[in-house]
């Protein structure tokens, strides 16, 4: 393919930087400059031909369609911008050839005082001079007019399709066979209407409407229009306000008040405003609620109502555009204004205003709902729910469990208590002769001492210190009778398991007293060594004092075929660290080695007329108490016990 050399007069203006408030002429390029300009219009030229035949390899399944759409008053220039977005976004989506979409905008609509069109015209006219586009698109009143205008000498023969305009806005008598309109209806009295339902003691309105032409041309239409509504709430004009002054006044307006908002993109100081970014502004500082009906505005501030729907009107203007470009006649297509959609609300600002819900028009649609914490987390919360609730079973199970082994626990110390009680009793069986004994001889004593003193009393002067310290033997042989019975009954006595401090050298030392008078009589030599020092420890002193009573029996038995001199059972306390340490020996033969490991074990002795019962509940009373207890032989002979207890801190 060839590229053309030469530059249109088309493209000389658009490499000169063509605007529409004026241009410079091309004698008026320095001579010094023309070289580089021819470059880079041979560039230019260049890229030009290669976009045009990458269009048409582009162009396989159909011929390339130009489209030209005009804007009212910028391509980001809310709310015709969204309009001209979603019609671009269809035409190309549902567009079956190829598109070249061209775009301008006649942003002399923005000026309060508007310059001259005729550089605009001229460039356009320039621009598509070798290049007519196939259909005309035009968003706004603005472009509207501008294309109704001058499209005899732009492009005469190209259809036009007037989208997003307001009806009352349309030039009906420049309309041809070769025009269509997308029109949009404003129902201003539904708008207000709207305001008045969903918060009845409205008492005033705020309008903000700039102060272009197109703006002025509103206020007038809006105050016309809501004239029935004068005697109901009070109306206000901003429209003779700079921007500035504006969001002053909406920071202080007084309750029952509301804001509309129109349009702003220019305000009465000549102050030109994206109309987006004012609303925002406009939003930040209202302390009142604010109204729209344009969707464009719809979720930046805005509380909502009925309002025009983009859908509808870029549906019908892509609709008719792909009708046309495809041998459609445009004097067949013919469509209603659109009106207002059903309402619309942002919850965002019905929660903010304290808008109830209950008070909005039936089939009104709600929307930017934040979801609750159920609808947002609702997958977890099941999972954490079956969790808990597994927990809970497992819990449940658990402390079922616990109650059990406690109740367990509790039987057991009951069965411990009663098979000790029976091994105390089958013990004190084999005191027998020592509880005797130490009966006997208070009684025997105090016998003594009462034939004596009544022998005394029959003297005619009775020596009666004499008789003093026979009472005083009386008294003391009865007491020590009484503590033996005492003793006794302590050992014999039925009681549940019971946890008191306990001091080890005293339980130990009354143990000893109740078997002294046995091992006495059985020519044993009973040594007691305690330590020098208090050992305290926590348990129930009946059952402890019954271990060690055991311990020393069975040491007695173990000796009893040894030779008289070396009979002897010692019995020993110490602190070892945290624990205190009660040992029992003895000088008999030992255990043997092969029954160490069993001696403990329920049923098993060595005796031929024991049950095996008192070691095993020995060892079972100790670990209640969270002891230990273990058996050794010496080395110079005998077994060695030795009982390890936690001492009370």
């Amino acid at each position: 393919m060839q590229f053309p050399l030469e530059l249109s007069r088309q493209q000389l203006l658009q490499l000169q930087g063509w605007s529409m408030s004026g241009r410079t002429s091309i004698s008026k390029v320095r001579p010094g400059a023309v070289p580089a300009l021819f470059c880079i219009a041979l560039l230019f030229a260049v890229c030009l031909s290669a976009g045009r035949v990458g269009a048409v390899e582009r162009s396989l399944r159909g011929e390339l369609k130009r489209v030209l759409i005009l804007h009212s008053f910028g391509r980001d220039f809310r709310p015709w911008s969204e309009y001209a977005r979603d019609i671009k976004a269809k035409l190309e989506r549902e567009s079956p050839w190829p598109l070249d979409i061209q775009e301008h905008a006649l942003l002399t609509a923005r000026f309060n005082s508007p310059g001259p069109e005729a550089p605009f015209v001229e460039y356009l006219q320039s621009l598509y001079e070798g290049a007519k586009p196939d259909i005309v698109l035009s968003i706004g009143a603005p472009a509207a007019r501008f294309a109704q205008k001058y499209r005899g000498r732009l492009f005469p023969d190209a259809p036009l399709i007037l989208s997003a305009v307001e009806h009352r806005l349309i030039n009906r008598a420049d309309l041809g066979d070769n025009d269509v309109v997308v029109a949009v209806r404003n129902d201003f009295m539904a708008a207000f209407g709207n305001i008045l339902q969903i918060l009845p003691d409205t008492k005033s309105v705020a309008v903000v409407i700039g102060a272009s032409p197109l703006e002025k041309f509103w206020v007038e239409e809006v105050k016309r229009e809501l004239q029935p509504l004068g005697e109901r709430i009070e109306l206000v004009w901003y429209s003779d306000l700079s921007f500035e002054e504006i969001l002053k006044r909406a920071a202080r307006l007084p309750p029952h008040t509301a804001l509309f908002w129109g349009l702003m993109s220019v305000d009465a100081a000549g102050v030109v405003h994206e109309s987006d970014i004012a609303l925002r502004s406009l939003y930040a500082a209202a302390n009142v609620p604010i109204f729209s009906y344009q969707e464009p505005f719809f979720g930046d501030g805005p509380v909502g109502g009925p309002m025009l729907m983009i859908e509808e009107t870029s549906s019908r203007t892509v609709s008719a555009a792909i009708g046309i470009l495809g041998g459609t006649k445009p004097a067949s297509i013919s469509y209603d204004p659109i009106g207002f959609a059903a309402p619309r609300y942002d919850w965002r600002q019905l929660q903010r205003w304290g808008i109830s819900e209950s008070r909005l028009p039936r089939g009104s649609e709600i929307v930017f709902r934040e979801q609750s914490i159920w609808e947002r987390y609702r997958w977890q919360m099941l999972l954490i729910a079956s969790v808990i609730l597994v927990q809970s079973g497992l819990i449940s199970g658990m402390l079922h469990e616990r109650r059990r082994r406690q109740m367990a626990e509790v039987e057991s110390l009951q069965r411990l208590a009663e098979l000790a009680h029976a091994n105390r009793y089958s013990a004190v069986g084999e005191l027998t002769t020592s509880i005797a004994h130490e009966l006997n001889q208070p009684l025997g004593s105090i016998l003594t001492n009462a034939e004596t003193a009544e022998v005394m009393l029959k003297a005619a002067s009775p020596d009666m210190n004499e008789i003093r310290q026979i009472l005083a033997d009386i008294r003391r042989d009865d007491q020590r009778a009484s503590e033996v019975i005492r003793r006794l009954r302590s050992i014999l006595k039925k009681t549940p398991f019971e946890v008191r401090d306990i001091e080890l050298n005293d339980m130990v030392q009354e143990a000893i007293g109740l078997v002294r008078a046995v091992a006495d009589g059985r020519r044993i030599k009973l040594i007691y060594t305690p330590v020098l020092a208090d050992l305290r420890a926590r348990g129930d002193p009946i059952q402890l004092q019954q271990v060690v009573l055991n311990l020393i029996i069975n040491a007695m038995d173990a000796i009893f075929d040894a030779d008289p001199g070396e009979r002897q059972v010692s019995v020993s306390t110490q602190r070892v660290g945290n624990e205190a340490e009660v040992q029992v020996s003895d000088t008999g033969p030992g255990i043997a080695a092969s029954d160490l490991a069993n001696v403990f074990n329920p049923f098993f002795t060595t005796k031929p007329q024991g049950m095996g019962m008192g070691l095993a509940i020995v060892k079972t009373i100790v670990e209640a108490h969270h002891g230990t207890i273990s058996a050794v032989n010496q080395a110079a002979g005998g077994a060695l016990f030795t009982i390890r207890l936690p001492i009370v801190r």
